[in-house]
C-alpha cells in the first residue's frame, strides 16, 4: 500500500512572518504538482481540528515561523521526535501550541507520521497586523521548498514542476488571500493602526505608553469562585 503524505503549512498570515508556513505550502502547490498519494494543505490556524489529517499521513513535512533564537531570516530543519519540541519550547502565537497538541493527540491514538519533518524559518517581524512577509524571511520560501523536495525525495516522493505556475483563482485557500492582492489592497499606515511597525513606533504622530488604571488602595477586590455559597 502506498504510503500517503502530507505537506502542511500553518501560521497567520495576518501577522507579518508568522504567514512564512501558509505562504510556502502555497507557493509549492502553485509551481510543483504531485501524484493523489500526497496532500498540500494550507492549515492556517486550525490547531487541533488538523489532527484528522495528520494521523492519515504516513509522513509530514510542515512549514511554519519557527523562534530558534537564531539570526532572523535563518532556515533550519528538524526532523522526527525532535520536532513537538520546536513546535511549543518558544510559542510565538496560538497555533504551535495547537499543533504541538495535534501531534500528541495523533501519538495518543497510534497513528502517529512514521516520518516527520519541520521546515521552519526564524521571523524578522511578527508585530505588524495586516503585514506581509518581510524580504528575508521571503527569499526562504524556494531553498525551503528545496529542502523539503529534497528530504521527500529520499522516500522516493517526487514532485513535477508545472509548465505553468496555477493562477490565483487556484490557490488552497482561495483568491482573497493572494499575496500580490493581499499586498497591493492593505490600508495606508495612516488610517490602519499597525502596532510593531516602525512607521508607527517611530512616528511623532503616534504615542505607545502603559498606562496603567488607577485603583483605589483602600478598596477590596474579590472573586467568588463558588457560586454555591458551600466552600
Amino acid at each position: 500500500m502506498p504510503q500517503k503524505t502530507l505537506i502542511l503549512g500553518i501560521g497567520n498570515i495576518l501577522w507579518a512572518d508568522e504567514g512564512f508556513g501558509v505562504r510556502a505550502v502555497e507557493y509549492l502547490n502553485q509551481h510543483y504538482a504531485f501524484d493523489d498519494t500526497v496532500t498540500l494543505m494550507d492549515g492556517g490556524t486550525q490547531g487541533i481540528y488538523l489532527v484528522q489529517f495528520v494521523e492519515q499521513a504516513d509522513i509530514l513535512v510542515v512549514f511554519d515561523a519557527i523562534d530558534y533564537g537564531l539570526e532572523p531570516g535563518t532556515m533550519k530543519l528538524i526532523e522526527g521526535e525532535d520536532v513537538p519540541k520546536f513546535m511549543g519550547a518558544k510559542k510565538m502565537s496560538l497555533h504551535q501550541t495547537g499543533f504541538q497538541e495535534v501531534l500528541m493527540m495523533a501519538d495518543m491514538l497510534g497513528r502517529y507520521p512514521k516520518h516527520l519533518l519541520l521546515v521552519g524559518v526564524q521571523p524578522v517581524q511578527l508585530e505588524d497586523f495586516g503585514g506581509s512577509l518581510r524580504e528575508k524571511t521571503r527569499l526562504q520560501i524556494e531553498p525551503a521548498i528545496e529542502a523539503a523536495l529534497k528530504w521527500l525525495a529520499g522516500f522516493g516522493i517526487e514532485g513535477g514542476k508545472r509548465a505553468q505556475p496555477l493562477g490565483p483563482d487556484q490557490l488552497l485557500a482561495g483568491q482573497e488571500v493572494n499575496i500580490r492582492d493581499y499586498e497591493k489592497q492593505r490600508p495606508d499606515e495612516r488610517v490602519a493602526s499597525r502596532v510593531g511597525d516602525d512607521r508607527v513606533l517611530k512616528s511623532e504622530a503616534y504615542e505607545i505608553a502603559y498606562k496603567p488604571y488607577p485603583l483605589d488602595p483602600e478598596a477590596v477586590i474579590s472573586c467568588d469562585v463558588d457560586h454555591r455559597g458551600k466552600y
